[in-house]
């Protein structure tokens, strides 16, 4: 190793080695604390407009250089509405109810002993992330408040408006008896930083990346402690042949054009053939007029006659952006293999007033979140009632779905005794 990465190494451990000692003072810290470190933060992100503002201009000066797309530059953004939201949003979570220390679930055997399962932090949190600068508040205030120390590693897109905000909450950590070091900024663009955070499982307990396919593969291949992830977006919306048609064509839309470039926009639409010659065209009426490109199967391309042909690899592709995959089915079953098949276990919607299919559907598609009759957007912490979230999960374990503060805990088993041994 060069004296140069011997450098980039010792600053590594030595932040891991301060949020590993911030972790363990977190235990000592109220929930009461925890609740003013949020609503201080806020109030500052209030305060600082001006200079947020300016940070967040030399990003967006710079996101040309870094060939980022409209999707990427809008989400980098920083508008006053996006830091009222900021802000916003660690209030939420500042009044949401304190994991820690919550009994799960407590029973006393036939010798008195009572056992106690207890919800308890998971320790240090490294957290790896891309260009959203609001991203850098949600996580720092999801961790700390389930107790955990984080570092954070944001992407060099954003890294002015990143350290303006992680500073912030620095200084209300300050004002409030938490540990300076619980939310860490790594302040350096080198790419092998992440690598060697990625070998300290001594010091790090969990890391989450959050980003484009790629991160999230580099990560899972080189952690040395668990990862909480999901690698792609490839959300469905299933237009049964019990659907009523307004809602199906709203809920199309919406799943597709509110934000493109999210994980939870849907990829792919599935139709069944029963109703693809009434729906169909009015679905893709509506994308067409908003500028979305249409890749159909044989089927779907009957109805959708300005449609370009599918390829198999069209229906596998989370696109980001202004296009979709379109099938035509002949049953609830051939949808549900296909949704099982080609996507990605993230979110995937039926439109129908079948209960029973609707039922079957939830029951079979094998996903994080299964939407009845709704958007594929709302697979989301706030919109689940779970504050901000620091991302959504396609694992089985240790968490699922959108990641909010319990999802950052584990437990472990408290007993309380009166003398007794074990014969």
């Amino acid at each position: 190793m060069s004296a140069g990465q011997d450098d980039l190494r010792a600053y590594c451990q030595a932040m891991a080695q301060r949020a590993k000692r911030a972790a363990a003072e977190l235990a000592l810290v109220t929930g009461a604390q925890k609740q003013a470190w949020l609503r201080r933060g806020a109030d500052l992100l209030g305060e600082r407009g001006v200079a947020l503002a300016e940070a967040n201009r030399l990003d967006l000066a710079a996101a040309p250089d870094y060939g980022l797309s409209d999707a990427q530059i809008d989400r980098l953004r920083l508008t006053p509405e996006r830091i009222e939201a900021v802000a916003a949003a660690l209030v939420e979570v500042a009044q949401l109810p304190d994991p820690v220390g919550e009994i799960i679930r407590s029973s006393i055997r036939p010798n008195g002993l009572e056992v106690q399962k207890v919800r308890v932090p998971l320790g240090v949190i490294f957290f790896i992330y891309e260009s959203r600068p609001n991203v850098t508040a949600d996580a720092a205030a999801l961790c700390v408040k389930s107790g955990n120390a984080v570092i954070l590693r944001g992407g060099k897109e954003a890294a002015h408006s990143s350290r303006a905000i992680a500073q912030i909450m620095a200084e209300a950590a300050s004002e409030t008896g938490l540990p300076g070091d619980a939310v860490q900024l790594v302040d350096t663009p080198d790419r092998d930083a992440v690598g060697h955070f990625l070998n300290m499982p001594e010091l790090i307990d969990v890391a989450i990346p959050r980003g484009g396919e790629g991160l999230i593969r580099r990560v899972t291949a080189e952690a040395k402690m668990p990862v909480i992830k999901h690698f792609a977006g490839n959300c469905h919306v299933y237009v049964d042949k019990a659907a009523d048609p307004d809602v199906a064509v709203r809920i199309v839309v919406n799943a597709k054009c509110q934000r493109m470039g999210v994980c939870n926009a849907a990829e792919s639409l599935v139709v069944h053939a029963d109703v693809a010659g009434s729906i169909l065209p009015r679905i893709g009426e509506e994308l067409a007029n908003r500028g979305i490109e249409l890749r159909a199967d044989a089927e779907a391309k009957r109805h959708l006659p300005g449609a370009l042909d599918s390829t198999d690899e069209d229906h596998r592709t989370e696109y980001l952006g202004p296009v979709i995959s379109i099938k035509v089915v002949g049953s609830l079953d051939e949808a549900i293999e296909h949704v099982n098949a080609y996507g990605s276990r993230h979110t995937d919607a039926i439109v129908t007033r079948d209960l029973d299919a609707a039922r079957q559907f939830a029951a079979r598609v094998d996903s994080s979140a299964v939407m009845i009759n709704a958007s594929t957007r709302f697979n989301d912490g706030g919109e689940f009632g779970l504050g901000a979230e620091i991302g959504i999960s396609t694992d089985k374990f240790h968490a699922r779905g959108p990641c909010g503060l319990e999802e950052l805990t584990s437990y472990k088993y408290v007993c309380y005794g009166t003398g007794q041994i074990r014969g």
